[in-house]
């Protein structure tokens, strides 16, 4: 049997590329053993007095997690003593976090969330870490800029998460293909467990929140309608939602499906306001998602194509399978082109 870990893995990929120094490489096996200490805490969780609340609140304006700020002091720490990054973008954090001792190998930038789907880590649901690894643009002899980390999806070098659910799944693209990497316990390596993943061009399920349907536009509406009750010449599909992002997408990504988060608006008097962060979130899972096939969009366009205006924009999205999110997207776009009609597509 042929067993391959996932640092043979990024050194095979490596030799593609005979003008390469290693520091990509390197890069990417850091962030697989920041993911296995990770893996260990999360597993260890009710154990160590690290479930609950810090009783802070993160620049999203949400409760941080004693597990987040272990994550994200993780991920920050190893990569940040590793010389491949200049800079890094957190969720968890309001400005970029500078690298003050950059090496020679410091020409790229890490964006993270460290773990998605917090909210779920005190009854046992799947969560994850999500990656983003691009080029640095500025000049290599000052201090990294912000506009290094403000760069659209397709430039994106790599991408990836770590899903933390029944076993421990490493999955990441660096441009050639997308590849899943299972964590064997017994001996606390990545083994390749999905090679070249291509998901479905239909989906089979939808993932929504439909109990934000009240706050929802007439254009979100008439989406979710579709794919709950089937056009003439689609039939419906099955819902499916875990309420953890990576989870979900995951699942999506595998068995064929489409997730979908709209603008949300409480009030008439304000205009709806997207959750999902663009660059820790949204282009990193669309640049995965386009090498396994798929399609991601903010409704109005390619996910990848999005210029950030900031490291904590948010956005609509709508990611999964390419016909289905297509489908979604032409629904978007003829209500936005007809805002008179609002009837529902069942």
């Amino acid at each position: 049997m042929n067993i391959l870990t996932i640092e043979r893995h990024i050194a095979e990929t490596q030799r593609r590329f005979p003008e390469a120094r290693g520091n990509f490489s390197a890069l990417m096996n850091n962030i697989a053993f920041a993911a296995k200490i990770i893996s260990s805490h999360v597993n260890r969780a009710g154990l160590v007095n690290i479930l609950g609340e810090t009783g802070e609140e993160n620049v999203q304006g949400e409760r941080v997690q004693k597990l987040d700020l272990y994550a994200n002091e993780t991920i920050i720490r190893i990569i940040g003593a590793s010389g491949q990054v200049c800079a890094m973008g957190s969720e968890e954090n309001e400005t970029m976090i500078p690298v003050e001792d950059i090496h020679e190998g410091g020409r790229y930038v890490l964006l993270f969330d460290p773990l998605d789907g917090s909210s779920n880590i005190d009854v046992n649901v799947s969560i994850g870490t999500i990656f983003s690894i691009l080029r640095r643009v500025s000049p290599h002899s000052g201090p990294a800029q912000e506009r290094d980390l403000l760069q659209p999806g397709f430039r994106q070098v790599a991408a990836g998460y770590v899903i933390y659910g029944s076993s421990t799944v490493f999955v990441y693209t660096a441009g050639m293909g997308v590849h899943g990497f299972t964590l064997d316990p017994s001996c606390g390596e990545f083994l390749l467990s999905n090679e070249n993943i291509r998901t479905p061009k239909r989906a089979s399920v939808y993932s929504v929140n439909e109990g934000y349907a009240r706050y929802w536009d007439d254009a979100s509406r008439r989406v979710v309608d579709a794919f709950r009750l089937g056009t003439e010449d689609r039939p419906p599909l099955t819902s499916r939602y875990i309420g953890s992002l990576v989870a979900d997408f995951h699942r999506n990504l595998l068995c064929g499906g489409v997730f979908f988060y709209p603008a949300v608006s409480k009030s008439p008097d304000v205009a709806p306001r997207p959750k999902l962060r663009l660059l820790y979130e949204a282009a990193p899972l669309a640049y995965i998602v386009d090498q396994a096939g798929g399609y991601a969009s903010d409704g109005v366009g390619p996910i990848l194509r999005r210029q950030p205006s900031g490291l904590h924009e948010r956005v609509p999205l709508i990611i999964g399978s390419h016909d289905d999110v297509h489908f979604a997207e032409g629904i978007l776009h003829e209500t936005m082109a007809n805002p008179a009609s609002d009837q529902s597509l069942g």
